[in-house]
């Protein structure tokens, strides 16, 4: 392996922190895409295109099955994902695209590339959420066209040892099984700060960063820095830097494991979550010491299937995650389907604006019952066990449908019934909101992508999702002004609670409790010891009156020097 050639890149390049970490390592860019199929004609008679469809169906089944397979050696958010991949491989309008092009003559291979490629182009048009749905399909194209070829599937790169694994982006399928021991880092050259591939490499705790331009001019084998906290990716690092990276090793160790206390320096108490898909994973987040989870993405129970799951079948679920926490607070979000997450029961994949259109809590208005349904089973698990169970709706936008909801919850004997900020106009519609319901949350990965206008999927927006946005910032304090005003919780669910840095910005903007990736809780809980709350009240007006992103962050990151010293 060459780690000294020289490389066609000049100095540093600067992308998108997403993960936190330095590493050196040499680079090893995932394999190109399997070639396209010939597009020449091949004259098939009905039987015969009968037999070539069923072999793509079986292709599709074999795909769906490795892909369901690995789902049970991961992660559930990660299963998650492999889960709504695998229905992909199996989606009927795929293999009926297929059908229509063998009977125009084309080959089998051929048929099912441009049958994918025309579904693609579909999602793509309809922009938003679903526009990303489209490089799924084409993932789901490469693993089904090997199949039929009798190689293997596109993915990972095998490697002797560790390395830095370079892409343009990564498939679902592929960032949800991402091994830290082999992997150090991870670099693509498209996706934003709230992409699945920055979420994913967030829960596994891999240094990441995304949107990096000029990516592609870095040789295979070229020895690389990754600074995942300043988004900077340098080939043929200098000493300094490789030392840099060493003492990064040594200093991470010093964290040591949350001992379950969130906290400020003059004792200011701030509940330190977990944002949790299953029950799996809430039993990692105790291990954690997670003082509660403060998001349950249900979406687990129904990812995957394409009928609504039975009301016992969901209890079961969420009982699984409920006993992980005897006595302790479970903040349970109810289905957040539409937009990047269709259900094939549920949602209108024809919606000309998905992320605006149907999904979250407005389901209810075109799928009555199917949220009853969810509350019962909720109920049923919270009465079998002790947790103490929270319900928010996600997506909600007024203090009508605030009022709906928590008589919802009511009829089925939800206590505790709370909403999702998310949209502009709930931040701004605070007070009036929470008169109707028990508690808050805010997600700041859609109010992000909401507040800015842009795709917070989309790599040349990747500027605009950043959570440092001054103007998502002042729309946190409204919510908390408001929150504080009715003397009700708001939380923060999104991303954003696990950046130390910003964790302790959003303390002082009055937020009460912070949930995160269990990965996150211990550097979280280090950096907000080192600060009272009169000081992150301090750094949250500094990020305010910030005139951007950038310096919002570097304002407050310059003032907190246990960053520094614990690598973050």
């Amino acid at each position: 392996m060459n780690t000294t050639s020289s490389t066609t890149t000049t100095g540093p390049l600067q992308g998108v922190g997403v993960c936190p970490g330095r590493v050196v390592g040499p680079v090893r860019h995932m394999p190109p895409a399997l070639a396209e199929p010939t597009a020449e004609l091949r004259p098939l008679n009905d039987e015969e295109i009968t037999v070539e469809v069923q072999r793509l169906k079986e292709a599709g089944a074999t795909v769906a099955a490795a892909l369901r397979a690995r789902a049970e050696s991961v992660s559930p958010e990660a299963a998650e994902v492999l889960a709504a991949t695998a229905l992909m491989a199996t989606d009927s309008s795929l293999h009926k695209g297929a059908r229509r092009l063998m009977r125009d003559g084309l080959s089998t291979e051929r048929a099912l590339w441009e049958a994918a490629a025309q579904v693609a182009d579909t999602l793509t048009g309809l922009g938003g959420y679903m526009a990303e749905r489209a490089a799924d399909v084409l993932d789901v194209r490469s693993r089904i066209l090997a199949q039929l070829r009798g190689v293997p599937a596109p993915g990972i790169p095998l490697a002797e040892g560790p390395f830095v694994l370079a892409a343009e982006d990564l498939a679902p399928a592929d960032t949800a099984v991402l091994d830290p021991a082999h992997v150090l880092a991870l670099i693509t050259s498209q996706g934003g700060p709230q992409s699945h591939t920055a979420i994913l490499a967030r829960a596994l705790g891999i240094p990441a960063v995304v949107a990096v331009p000029g990516l592609a001019g870095v040789l295979d084998g070229e020895l690389v820095y990754v600074d995942g906290a300043a988004g900077v990716v340098t080939p043929d690092p200098p000493p300094e830097l490789v030392g840099a990276a060493q003492a990064w090793q040594q200093k991470k160790g010093q964290l040591g494991v949350f001992d379950g206390a969130g906290v400020t320096a003059d004792g200011h108490e701030v509940p330190l979550l977990a944002n949790v898909g299953g029950a799996e994973d809430a039993v990692a987040a105790a291990a954690a010491g997670a003082q509660g989870v403060g998001l349950l993405r249900t979406e687990f129970c129904f990812l995957g299937h394409t009928t609504e799951p039975t009301v016992a079948e969901q209890t079961e679920k969420y009982r699984g995650v409920f006993a992980a926490f005897p006595g302790q607070k479970v903040v349970v979000r109810t289905l957040d389907a539409g937009a990047d997450k269709p259900l094939p029961f549920l949602t209108d994949a024809a919606e000309p604006n998905p992320a605006l259109g149907v999904r979250g809590l407005r389901t209810d208005r075109t799928s009555p019952g199917v949220l009853a349904r969810q509350l019962e089973a909720i109920a049923a698990a919270a009465g079998a066990e002790s947790a103490e169970v929270w319900v928010m709706a996600p997506m909600l936008s007024t203090p009508a449908e605030a009022q709906a909801f928590a008589a919802l919850c009511a009829e089925h004997g939800l206590p505790t019934p709370g909403v999702m900020i998310e949209v502009p106009a709930a931040a701004l519609t605070a007070p009036e909101i929470l008169t109707e319901v028990a508690f808050a949350s805010v997600g700041t990965n859609d109010l992000t992508q909401y507040v800015m206008a842009a795709d917070r999927q989309l790599s040349a927006l990747a500027e605009f999702n950043d959570p440092w946005q001054p103007a998502l910032l002042r729309l946190v304090r409204t919510a908390a002004d408001g929150a504080q005003a009715t003397g009700k919780p708001l939380g923060v669910c999104g991303e954003a609670a696990s950046d130390p840095a910003l964790a302790v910005v959003l303390t002082g903007l009055g937020v009460t409790s912070l949930s995160m990736s269990p990965r996150s809780l211990a550097a979280v809980a280090a950096v907000l010891r080192t600060v009272t709350l009169d000081e992150a009240q301090q750094l949250a007006r500094a990020a305010l009156s910030a005139s951007s992103a950038h310096t919002a962050r570097q304002s407050v990151r310059d003032r907190l020097p246990e960053l520094t010293r614990l690598g973050l």
